[in-house]
């Protein structure tokens, strides 16, 4: 059996592969700060639950990448965690 490392590298030599993986970039990385913010703040996910004013199974589905948040939701999780909610466009490379 491949580790998961071989089989990702093998995976992303597919174009098609590699670029629906490239896309989820940016919800990989919030989920991940989100993460992280909520452990460097001690938190559990039903005391963020508790104080955005959900249940913990929302955090979790947040947190597993099957829940599609909208902003005012992000907003909530920001605040709890003490931090700001900021958002970008920034230009793709190559694009005019």
């Amino acid at each position: 059996m491949k580790t998961y490392r071989q089989l990702k590298s093998k995976l992303l030599k597919d174009k098609k592969i590699k670029n629906a993986y490239d896309a989820l970039e940016p919800e990989f990385a919030l989920i991940n700060t989100l993460i992280q913010k909520r452990l460097e703040k001690g938190l559990t996910q039903k005391e963020i639950a508790e104080k955005v004013g959900t249940r913990q199974s929302a955090i979790s589905r947040l947190e597993s990448g099957t829940y599609n948040p909208s902003l005012a939701f992000l907003h909530k999780i920001a605040e709890a965690l003490d931090t700001r909610l900021q958002l970008s466009l920034i230009k793709k490379s190559g694009s005019l």
